[in-house]
């Protein structure tokens, strides 16, 4: 179970083989690594499957190697064209996944990788950042001297929003208690990667980033950053897995408006709660929840119902089919939160 989908392990992955599994998308969702959060978005877990299932079928005719089966209606599993009402599980091929282990100095050990040959996750998440949203964690680490403007490709400090001129690729930690991010060096250290390997995922993230910018730009939106998850097969091909080109995997917007759960972040960078997150993040980057004593509030109801809009809204869009019912359209329901959040 996770804070957002959980996974139904039909055959277990071996050190030779993937298994089998399904997500069951959730009403839940996540904001600053917290988990579940008090409030359930209506019919997100059905609009996020749906869509990752477009954009899985997608990339797969472009001949990317991915772990998506198809989605599931009445137990039987078909392609997105088969199913006739919207359903929240989504069936995929189940790689291992190999824990790095904590040690007593609060540091992560890979050595694990050292001996697997294949049917592995890899312990890492790649982000790709076309431009530089308000929010973007970037500006945080250009200021504290943890990314320099030289790797941005830049040569001043930027302004919230400047455009990439070439998309900038970032990678973090995946399996360790909060993301870190790390050096393309780095990345190939703790993963055992081949050189060869790490090219082929700068590509593959480079052409689904196109792909992926091309489709919401046809509703209107931007595709300013988003990530993926990758696993190595048995026979040393990359897998796309996880996730992809959701709203919750993506940072979309629409003349400034973000179209993601960051709707939800930008409230609740305004409450006590998230402060709290904050300082105990600076503390124990480890066991910081430990110390965080209150527990955050919910959700305004106009803007929890504005998110649930937001999802179907998205999916029906982009998808070109009416799955969520007499919802507003996506600009309309943009322009409301944009009123709301005073943007």
């Amino acid at each position: 179970m996770g804070s957002v989908k959980d996974l139904l392990i039909l055959e277990p992955p071996t050190e030779k083989s993937p298994g089998l599994g399904r997500f069951i998308f959730s009403d839940r969702y996540s904001v600053f690594d917290w988990g579940e959060m008090p409030d359930h978005i209506d019919q997100k877990g059905a609009a996020l499957c749906i869509s990752a299932a477009y954009f899985f079928e997608k990339i797969e005719q472009e001949g990317i190697m991915t772990h998506y089966v198809g989605l599931v209606e009445n137990n039987q599993v078909k392609p997105l064209q088969g199913i006739k009402q919207p359903t929240n599980i989504l069936e995929t091929k189940i790689y291992r996944v190999l824990q790095p282990q904590l040690t007593k100095q609060n540091t992560y050990d890979y050595q694990i990788y050292q001996q697997e040959k294949g049917n592995f996750l890899i312990p890492l998440e790649v982000i790709y950042r076309n431009s530089l949203p308000a929010g973007s964690s970037v500006f945080k680490r250009l200021k504290k001297g943890d990314l320099s403007l030289e790797e941005l490709g830049l040569d001043e400090l930027p302004q919230e929003g400047k455009e990439l001129n070439t998309p900038f690729l970032d990678v973090s930690t995946k399996l360790e208690a909060t993301d870190r991010y790390l050096s393309w060096q780095e990345a190939q250290e703790i993963s055992r990667l081949s050189p060869q390997k790490m090219d082929e995922i700068k590509k593959i993230i480079l052409k689904i980033n196109r792909m992926i910018s091309q489709e919401v730009q046809k509703i209107g939106l931007k595709n300013e950053d988003g990530k993926f998850e990758f696993a190595l097969d048995n026979n040393q091909n990359i897998i796309v897995v996880d996730v992809l080109g959701t709203m919750d995997e993506c940072r979309f917007t629409y003349q400034g408006v973000p179209v993601s759960k960051e709707i939800a972040r930008l409230y609740y960078r305004q409450v006590d709660w998230y402060k709290e997150v904050l300082k105990a993040k600076e503390k124990d980057p480890v066991h910081w929840k430990d110390l965080v004593n209150q527990e955050p509030p919910k959700l305004p109801s106009r803007l929890k119902l504005l998110l649930s809009w937001i999802y179907g809204a998205f999916t029906n869009e982009i998808t070109e089919k009416e799955w969520f019912a007499g919802i507003p359209s996506l600009k309309d329901v943009l322009n409301e939160i944009r009123d709301f959040l005073k943007m």
